[in-house]
């Protein structure tokens, strides 16, 4: 029986800038960092120590050619805060690309872009 979501693996053109977005602009740590010495590198980062769920940076045309019916595109992912107005207004000073700040039934959310325009939406619960 599944129990939680582990990770979510996110298809990324580089690596190291995929991952100074998320740590340096986003606030998440690096939690661990493989590679198997024949050009596949793992790197696991997590919004705060402990979390749950984890993202996990691949290298998407390495993925790609391993396994090419796998699609690399880059899932709709919602996360959570509990001050969005602050959320926000930190992006922009960071100069994020964010969207509106928009009024859902769930509670009120805008969109982000990474650097390599890859989008993902942040909810206030």
């Amino acid at each position: 029986m599944i129990k939680q979501i582990g990770q979510v693996m996110l298809y990324v053109n580089d690596q190291d800038q995929a991952l100074r977005f998320w740590t340096e602009k986003l606030g998440f740590i690096k939690v661990s960092e493989a590679d198997n010495g024949q050009g596949l590198r793992w790197i696991e980062i997590s919004p705060a120590e402990g979390a749950q769920t984890s993202f996990v940076l691949h290298n998407k045309q390495l993925i790609a050619q391993m396994q090419p019916e796998l699609n690399l595109g880059t899932p709709s992912i919602l996360l959570f805060t509990d001050d969005i107005d602050s959320l926000y207004a930190e992006f922009q000073a960071k100069r994020i690309t964010v969207g509106e700040m928009v009024d859902m039934p769930e509670g009120r959310v805008f969109n982000f872009a990474d650097d390599e325009n890859n989008y993902f939406a942040i909810v206030q619960k």
